[in-house]
């Protein structure tokens, strides 16, 4: 739409189902760049791209031409199917139901950017669900416990 000016960026952070660490790393580049490929193809800026093998952290430019929700499904449901094709996971690969998106600043951006470029470094001190909930309550996100992401079983 003509004289539509946007600046909105979003983290996005979405498990494995059941937690399982099944995102290999012999794989999870390949992963990221099927995923920013899904991303870039509806528009999107991809900024920063990285996780664990039970999750992923995205953050990406979102343009308005697009619910974030469904983008969150195209993403998860595109991707999961690449791994199962490419018969990459053992067993059955999916996501777990559900994700987090939270919004920032262009100023925020290098902080967030090297947050989620420290994953593997910031897990030494801190369990994803507990980098979850501090999420949610960093941002003011409104939660029911009963609908938090599953532990590792």
């Amino acid at each position: 739409m003509a004289n539509t000016y946007t600046q909105i960026h979003v983290q996005t952070v979405f498990a494995v189902q059941n937690r399982r660490s099944l995102i290999g790393n012999k794989w999870k580049d390949d992963l990221y760049k099927y995923i920013t490929a899904i991303i870039q193809n509806n528009d999107h800026k991809l900024l920063q791209i990285n996780g664990m093998p039970d999750y992923v952290h995205i953050l990406f430019g979102l343009r308005p031409v697009q619910a974030i929700s469904d983008l969150m499904k195209q993403v998860k449901q595109d991707s999961s199917i690449w791994i199962n094709q490419n018969k990459l996971a053992r067993g059955k690969f999916t996501w777990q139901e559900g994700y987090g998106a939270y919004s920032y600043s262009k100023s925020q951006l290098p902080r967030v950017i090297k947050y989620i470029q420290n994953q593997q470094e910031h897990h030494r001190k801190r369990t994803f669900r507990e980098e979850y909930l501090a999420l949610l309550k960093t941002h003011g996100v409104d939660y029911d416990e009963r609908y938090i992401f599953k532990p590792i079983e």
